[in-house]
C-alpha cells in the first residue's frame, strides 16, 4: 500500500513520477491530461509535492508556468529515479515499446532537426506511437543540459565538458560554399584570394563569433574575408543568402534546403576541418529501452545520410 506524504515513514512515491510530468509538461493541465487526472486532482497533487519539498515547484509567469531553481535543480534525478523504477518493473527484454509513453528532448543544430525530422516521427508513429520527440535549438550559452535533464540526447558537434557524459562519434560532415543563383564567384576559377575578396560574407554562429576556421585557413594564406553579420542557424542563413550576393556556408545537412530554395553550392578552395558528428546522453538513459530505442533510430539516420562519411 502505498504510503501518504504525511506519514512519519515516508512519502507517497507516486508523487516522483507527478513531479516528473509536471517538470516535463510545465503545465498543471498537461500534467493531467498525461496521468489521466482531472486538473483539480493534478492541483492537490502539486500541492502535496510542494510541501514534500517546501518549494513552490512551478511558479506563474505569465500565461505559463515555469520551474524553479530547485526543482529544476533535482529534475534530472527524479527523472532516473523514475527511468530506474519503469526497468525495475518492465525489464528491457520485455517492452513493449508500442505500449510506452514518453517525451525525449533532442537537442541539436536546425539543420539536422530538418533532416532527421520527418523519418523520426515517421519511424514513432510506426514503432512507438507513445513517444513524443521535442527538438530543442542549440543555446548560445554552455550549459549541463544532459546533466540537468533538459534534453535527453544531443546531436551535432559534441562537445560537451561534463564527463561522465557518453559520447559516441558517427561519422564526419564537411563545409561547402552556398550562394545564391547567378552569384558572380560562380563564373571563373575560383581561388582563395576570389573567395576572400570578391565578395562580402555572412557567418553562422549560434554564440554570434564572426571569427571561425575558415578565416583560420585563410590567414594561413596571408587573406581575410569580410563578415558582415551572423545569424544563428543554417536554414535562417539559407533565407538571407537567397536574396543577397553574401557567401555562406553550410553542412550536408542543409543541402536539400538549399537546393529547394534555388540556392548553389560550391567547393571551397581552402582545406576545411571535417565536422565529427555524434550523440551524447547521460549514462542514467542507460538501462532505458525507450532511450535505447531513440539513440539507435537517431543512429541508423545519422549514418545513412547519404553525404555522411565514416569517422576515423
Amino acid at each position: 500500500m502505498t504510503q501518504s506524504v504525511d506519514s512519519p515513514a515516508g512519502i507517497d512515491l507516486n508523487l516522483l513520477l507527478a513531479l516528473d510530468v509536471l517538470l516535463e509538461e510545465q503545465s498543471v493541465q498537461g500534467a493531467a491530461r498525461r496521468l489521466h487526472l482531472s486538473e483539480p486532482a493534478m492541483s492537490r497533487t502539486l500541492g502535496r509535492i510542494r510541501k514534500a519539498l517546501g518549494d513552490p515547484v512551478l511558479v506563474r509567469a505569465g500565461r505559463r508556468m515555469v520551474p524553479t531553481p530547485h526543482a529544476l535543480a533535482v529534475r534530472a534525478e527524479v527523472s532516473a529515479v523514475v527511468e530506474r523504477a519503469r526497468a525495475l518493473f518492465a525489464p528491457g527484454r520485455d517492452t513493449d515499446l508500442r505500449t510506452v509513453s514518453r517525451t525525449f528532448t533532442v537537442l541539436g543544430p536546425d539543420a539536422i532537426a530538418a533532416a532527421l525530422g520527418v523519418t523520426l516521427f515517421a519511424r514513432a508513429a510506426e514503432e512507438a506511437p507513445g513517444i513524443r520527440i521535442r527538438f530543442l535549438a542549440e543555446s548560445h550559452l554552455d550549459a549541463p543540459f544532459l546533466r540537468q535533464g533538459t534534453a535527453d540526447l544531443e546531436v551535432g558537434v559534441i562537445d560537451t565538458a561534463t564527463p561522465e557524459v557518453h559520447v559516441e562519434t558517427l561519422c564526419e560532415d564537411r563545409m561547402v560554399g552556398v550562394v545564391r543563383a547567378g552569384h558572380p564567384l560562380l563564373t571563373g576559377e575560383l581561388t582563395a584570394e576570389r573567395y576572400a575578396t570578391e565578395a562580402d560574407h555572412l557567418s553562422v554562429s549560434r554564440r554570434g563569433r564572426l571569427h571561425g576556421p575558415i578565416d583560420a585557413a585563410l590567414a594561413e594564406l596571408g587573406l581575410e574575408r569580410r563578415v558582415v553579420g551572423t545569424v544563428g542557424t543554417f536554414p535562417a542563413s539559407l533565407f538571407v543568402l537567397r536574396d543577397t550576393d553574401l557567401v555562406g556556408l553550410v553542412s550536408s545537412w542543409s543541402l536539400p534546403l538549399a537546393a529547394a530554395l534555388g540556392l548553389v553550392t560550391f567547393e571551397v578552395p581552402l582545406p576545411l576541418p571535417a565536422l565529427r558528428l555524434g550523440l551524447a546522453w547521460h549514462p542514467r538513459h542507460d538501462a532505458d529501452p525507450a532511450h535505447a530505442w531513440l539513440r539507435a533510430r537517431v543512429r541508423d539516420l545519422m549514418t545513412g545520410w547519404p553525404d555522411a562519411r565514416p569517422a576515423d
